[in-house]
Order: structure tokens, then sequence, then C-alpha cells
């Protein structure tokens, strides 16, 4: 990292916003904000059981990641059509531009979708056509597949079969939802399957399970990076793997915050995995429901953390490092991420 003078209190909110970076751990899903889920609930003829947009946004009240997973699946059932999830995709990725994202990578749930009849091909072109139309906006966004972990790994075989048909659509496969209960080994056979065909391979792991989640999803998922993580401080022998590796944790703020993994934001580890050599990255998760995007997760975490410029710049650059990007674009988002720092210590 290049020597980083620091930058006053009040100016680094301003970098933190215009600099370029990468999100790598975005539900797309989760992006659905409570106006176009009664837009799209009205257009395809459902009812929903909140009066409005406001009785439904007071509702994303959650004290665990259960009861955030319960609303989260309730709302997408408004999803019917390629063009709802085409408009879902094109509304987050506008957000992304306006925040200097310039690389997304997105995470879908189909079995979310399959289970209410609507087909695979209907989600995965959706989202592929916005993600294409999103170049024009000056984001580079592939998608990753993720299985759902209280579900059984024979659903997830059928899921990845499902998909195949679409295999140059998506880039990999990932797994979310419940973690407590459902260690990564439960899915051994079909992340083993993913690697054959040459998917790139991340999960969820250490958000509320234990660091031994961690420690499977390395090695026996094989995954190349730690979706979440927080919890691989309460082992020191992990941590020093995870840096000397440089195995990325995409880690999420606000979605910590307000699922009740951290009191508050200020007791938040990401300076001291920061700190510790990881290659950490801020993400927003869910940002309908979490209360941000990415900059918000940015002004908000620094802002309660007193994490500096060095540290945006260690996390911008991260987030580059840790992405499934070809080599060369990496290198050109890496030089912007230098011009837009030199230009805030001028």
């Amino acid at each position: 990292m290049p020597s980083i003078p620091d930058i006053p209190a009040d100016r680094l909110p301003d970098l933190l916003r215009a600099m370029p970076k990468a999100e790598l751990h975005i539900h797309i899903e989760g992006s659905l904000e409570p106006e176009l889920i009664f837009a799209l609930a009205q257009r395809n003829g459902l009812s929903l059981p909140y009066p409005g947009v406001e009785a439904l946004r007071q509702a994303y009240a959650f004290s665990d990641l259960q009861s955030f997973l319960d609303i989260y699946y309730a709302g997408a059932g408004v999803l019917q059509t390629e063009q709802d999830f085409y408009e879902m995709g094109m509304a987050y990725l506008k957000r992304a531009a306006a925040d200097h994202v310039v690389r997304a990578e997105i995470f879908f749930d189909p079995q979310t979708h399959t289970a209410r009849g609507v087909s695979m091909e209907t989600v995965i072109q959706g989202l592929h056509r916005a993600c294409r139309d999103g170049a024009a906006l000056g984001v580079s966004a592939e998608l990753i597949l993720c299985f759902l972990r209280h579900l059984s790994e024979k659903e997830a075989f059928e899921t990845l079969e499902q998909a195949l048909p679409y295999r140059d659509l998506f880039i990999g496969v990932g797994l979310d939802s419940s973690e407590l209960g459902h260690p990564p080994e439960k899915f051994a056979r079909v992340f083993a399957r993913c690697g054959e065909l040459g998917l790139r391979l991340v999960a969820h792991a250490g958000e509320e399970g234990p660091p031994a989640y961690v420690w499977s999803a390395l090695d026996v998922l094989k995954v190349e990076r730690i979706d979440h993580g927080v919890q691989s401080v309460h082992d020191a022998a992990l941590m020093r793997r995870l840096a000397q590796e440089r195995i990325p944790l995409t880690v999420c703020p606000l979605s910590n915050l307000k699922l009740c993994v951290f009191p508050t934001l200020q007791a938040h580890n990401l300076g001291a995995l920061l700190d510790a050599g990881l290659v950490a990255t801020v993400n927003s998760d869910d940002p309908a429901y979490f209360g941000g995007y990415v900059n918000d997760n940015y002004t908000q975490t620094f802002a309660a953390t007193g994490l500096n410029a060095a540290h945006a710049y260690a996390l911008a650059k991260n987030s580059f490092e840790a992405s499934f990007a070809e080599a060369r674009q990496k290198q050109q988002w890496r030089a912007a991420l230098d011009a837009a720092f030199e230009q805030a210590t001028r």
C-alpha cells in the first residue's frame, strides 16, 4: 500500500463516497425496496399483508438472522416475471453506480423462486440482462448462484442441474440463508461438483456461526472467499491462515449491526481484521432491509469506529483483489483508486 497521508475527518466521507470500489456481497433480493415491492405486487395482481410502503418499512425490525429471513422471503414473492428480475437488478445497479461501485458480484437465490413455480430461466435471464445493461452505467456485474443452506444438499444438486443450461450466465456458487445448525460440510459433495465445473466458490461462514464453520468452508468446500467471517477473530490460528493465504472476507457492517452480531457499530471488528492483515472488504448484504447501500456502510462504519484514510484505501484495494474480475480490469481500477486518493490529498 502506498503511503496514504491522513485526511481530516470532515473530508473523509467525501473520499469514501467518491473512491471506486467493488461490492462482493450483495443479495439482489435484499435490494428490493418497499416501493418496488408494492409496484411489482400491483403489476402482478398480488396483495401484501401491509397497508403501504411505510408500514412495510417499519416491519424491517429484526432480532436475528432468522427473523430477517422470514420477511426477506415474503418480499421476494412479488417477483414473477423476467421483467421483474430485470427491474430489481437495474434498480440495484443504478444505486451501485451512484456509489462509484465499478464491480458488483451479485448473489441470487433461485430456490426462493423455483419453489414458487418461477422458472430458473426467468430468474437468470432477467438478472443477466440487468448485468449486461449495467455496463452502460460503468458497472462490471456478474452473477453468483447461492444455495439455501436450510434446505438439503439433494435440493442444491437439483438446483444446480436446473441452472447448468445457463452456465455461461453465472460465474460461481455460494451458500447463504440460516447459518446456525447448517455447517458448510452439509454441502460438501455439491461444492465438489461445482468445483469440477470450474465455478468460483464462496460461502457464508462465521457471521452467527463459529470459527469452525470458516475452517469447514475452506477445507471441506474449498471456497476462495468467505462471506462475513467476522467470528474469525475468536480463533488466532484461523486469523493467521486467512492473512497468510490472502483469503478475502466480505464484511457487511450495517447488516451485522441490524442482525445484532455486534451490539453497536462502534464495537465492530472491521479495524481489527484490517490491522491483522486480512483481505477485508465492505459490502451492503441486503441494503433495502439493513439501512444502507455500500457507501452508507463505509461512511457510517468509519464515523463510528474512527478508521482512517489508510484503512479506506486498503478496503477499496482489497475489494478489487478479492473480486473474480480479470487482472487487467483490476489494474485499471487500482489506478483509478490511486487517482481518487491523489485528488483527495491535494
